[in-house]
């Protein structure tokens, strides 16, 4: 089974969502599963150092503190009871995650999952800033990347083209907000859900190989605030 996720790393719901969907993939007995990887840039407008996280996300969410904290002490229940640590109290950065989605197509097939979850943690659990490339090279590095061809490419202007202009055209296919999962091509699902939704979607998108019907189902999201063009830092 294919499942391709459109994400981004800073987006809480991602997270979520990926922990419900493989715990789901873990009590799978169907055809054996492929993950693809793809990236969905919330906003690569911001800088490589970043912006401060509290006020950038007050003027993004247009909200003032107190709503502030708590849609996050309503997202960190959630990501608790699906076994994610969401530490929004720690985290000073408001990040561009260009570099994090670049760092994923360079890493083998094999680790990518892996370092997929290196890379949440890193941001969610360790506050670091996903727009730095050597903190990127020494997340790639700990799962087994290597660190040469990190250096030697990462980064360069090819690979953040590539980058932009697939996220590019998931919003020019209709894609507007994440997380994104496509069931072998057959059914969607948007948003974080539950473990059993995913089974669910599994099983029927398995049934449904054959069939040209397609099926979409909703629920808690990240939506983008923009997209600078392709090649843009």
């Amino acid at each position: 089974m294919l499942i391709d996720i459109f994400h981004d790393f800073a987006c809480p719901w991602c997270w979520i969502g990926k922990k419900h969907l493989f715990d789901a993939i873990a009590q799978w007995h169907g055809e054996a599963v492929r993950i693809r990887w793809h990236p969905f840039l919330l906003d690569n407008s911001i800088p490589p150092e970043g912006y401060e996280f509290r006020s950038f996300m007050q003027a993004r969410k247009g909200i003032e503190a107190v709503a502030l904290q708590q849609m996050f002490d309503r997202t960190r229940q959630v990501g608790e009871r699906a076994g994610v640590k969401l530490d929004f109290n720690q985290i000073s950065l408001a990040v561009n995650t260009t570099l994090a989605h670049q760092l994923v197509a360079l890493t083998p097939e094999d680790l990518k999952t892996t370092l997929v979850e290196a890379i949440y943690q890193a941001y969610f659990e360790r506050n670091l800033n996903l727009g730095d490339r050597d903190t990127l090279i020494s997340i790639g590095d700990a799962v087994g990347v290597n660190t040469n061809k990190l250096r030697n490419f990462l980064g360069s202007h090819a690979l953040v083209n590539s980058v932009i202009a697939e996220s590019t055209f998931a919003r020019l296919n209709g894609i507007t907000s994440v997380p994104l999962f496509i069931f072998n091509n057959k059914v969607r699902v948007d948003g974080s859900h539950s473990v059993e939704v995913f089974k669910q979607a599994m099983t029927r998108a398995a049934l449904m190989e054959k069939s040209n019907l397609s099926e979409v189902v909703r629920a808690h999201s990240c939506a983008p605030v923009r997209e600078s063009g392709v090649g843009s830092r």
